[in-house]
């Protein structure tokens, strides 16, 4: 079984230690007009794999507005390590830089990723009217 865990970000980084350094979680965007660009912002991200999981895996991320279409995209691949039992299991950290996002209408944003073939819902952002 997978475990995995998704939030935006205004920042992120990975140390010399391998922890996941998160900086200024949101879940709420304000703009004074639609469209509405914002320059910059991180989806991160946790994966723990399952023991019997290795080598590359593909992922696809999508940032669907109100209506369910895709605004943004991201694919890309991680590589996955075999982890004795004695050890932990793999982990992936990913750090996904989304900039000059456009949202068209205010609403309800939500981000669906698929892992290898598996879909999971990701955190969702709320576009509000400032």
């Amino acid at each position: 079984m997978m475990e995995a865990v998704f939030l935006f970000c205004t920042d992120a980084g990975a140390g010399p230690d391998g922890k996941l350094s998160i900086h200024g979680i949101f879940n709420e965007l304000l703009a004074p007009d639609f469209p509405a660009r914002q320059d910059k912002m991180v989806l991160v991200g946790i994966i723990e794999w399952q023991r019997d999981l290795e080598g590359r895996i593909p992922f696809t991320v999508n940032l669907n507005d109100p209506d369910g279409l895709s605004i943004f995209s991201i694919e890309g691949h991680t590589d996955v390590e075999t982890r004795p039992a004695s050890k932990a299991p793999a982990k992936t950290q990913l750090i996904l830089p989304l900039k000059k996002v456009m949202f068209p209408v205010p609403g309800h944003y939500r981000v669906q990723i698929n892992i290898n073939g598996t879909e999971l819902a990701g955190p969702s952002m709320h576009l509000m009217r400032s």
